[in-house]
């Protein structure tokens, strides 16, 4: 027979999550220039308008991902 009884899920090391978040922010704001910088060489513009706008809109991006994870951290850690 199938036990029903539900198994606690085993949280990761708040380190090792806080890391992860790190490094995911990190990538984000890395491809967001990247992305920035060829569409830059793509359109021939030389002030860098698209290596500027499109990092910036990175960065709002990753700082969105990151609060909504320790804010989704802290819940988990109040139950």
């Amino acid at each position: 027979m199938l036990d029903n009884k539900k198994q606690p899920k085993k949280q990761l090391n708040p380190f090792i999550r806080f890391s992860s978040i790190a490094l995911q922010m990190g990538v984000t704001i890395y491809l967001g220039s990247k992305l920035g910088e060829w569409l830059d060489v793509k359109f021939n513009n030389t002030n860098q308008l698209y290596y500027k706008t499109v990092t910036l809109i990175a960065v709002f991006i990753a700082m969105y991902a990151v609060i909504k994870q320790v804010t989704k951290t802290k819940t988990n850690f109040n139950d």
